[in-house]
């Protein structure tokens, strides 16, 4: 039978064909995919760079005359004292939702009404377009009551005063009251009576709060 195997040279070439026509092929999708991704572009950007900044929400309290600082000594029942205080929104944010809360410690028969009227009683009024005279207790503008006698009890809890917006720089004159409730008592043979509020400290600390103006979107 007669030999017809392929020259040597004709079969090494035979056998680099598929390796060649493969690298032709990985050759021309290379050359699709990198087409793909050769897409046009285009950007731009502010010249001058936004600048956005935040705003400020302070609430200060002054005192107008002896404030909070200055013991109330010696009261007897049905004795009212006033002090004068103003609280100063003084951010740049608007505010509103002012609030005041009282810790009071000390004789719980000062705080906490028993059986009777006993407790100490909190009464705050705002003098509007005008302030307080601490010396006469007279408003030069007009008076209105935040909260009406309230005992301290009650007062552990934030209460509203103001529920509305008040304007950045906008100035709380407030008068606040503190009574001893009218009531009657026996001492007997020197012996103070049984749940008596006589000879009793308290201690009060009064703190304030507003909230931020309600959020806003605006367009321009």
């Amino acid at each position: 039978m007669a030999n017809h195997s392929l020259p040597v040279t004709r079969r090494r070439r035979s056998a680099w064909r598929p390796i060649a026509f493969a690298a032709v092929a990985l050759s021309v999708v290379a050359a699709i995919g990198g087409g793909v991704w050769a897409t046009l572009s285009a950007t731009t950007a502010n010249g001058t760079p936004e600048q956005v900044t935040t705003g400020t929400l302070k609430l200060t309290m002054a005192a107008n005359g002896a404030g909070f600082d200055q013991a109330v000594a010696n009261m007897a029942p049905g004795d009212v004292v006033n002090r004068y205080v103003d609280l100063t929104s003084g951010g740049t944010l608007d505010a509103q939702a002012l609030t005041m809360q009282v810790a009071a410690t000390g004789s719980a028969n000062l705080v906490t009404d028993g059986a009777t009227t006993k407790a100490l009683r909190v009464t705050v009024r705002l003098c509007a377009s005008g302030t307080w005279n601490a010396a006469t207790g007279v408003c030069g503008g007009t008076a209105s009551t935040l909260l009406a006698a309230t005992p301290l009890s009650t007062l552990s809890g934030a209460q509203s005063l103001v529920p509305g917006a008040m304007a950045a720089g906008a100035v709380q004159h407030l008068q606040v009251s503190v009574q001893l409730p009218d009531q009657n008592e026996t001492t007997v043979n020197g012996v103070l009576p049984a749940a008596t509020v006589q000879g009793l400290t308290a201690n009060l600390t009064y703190t304030f709060a507003e909230a931020q103006r309600t959020a806003t979107t605006s367009n321009s």
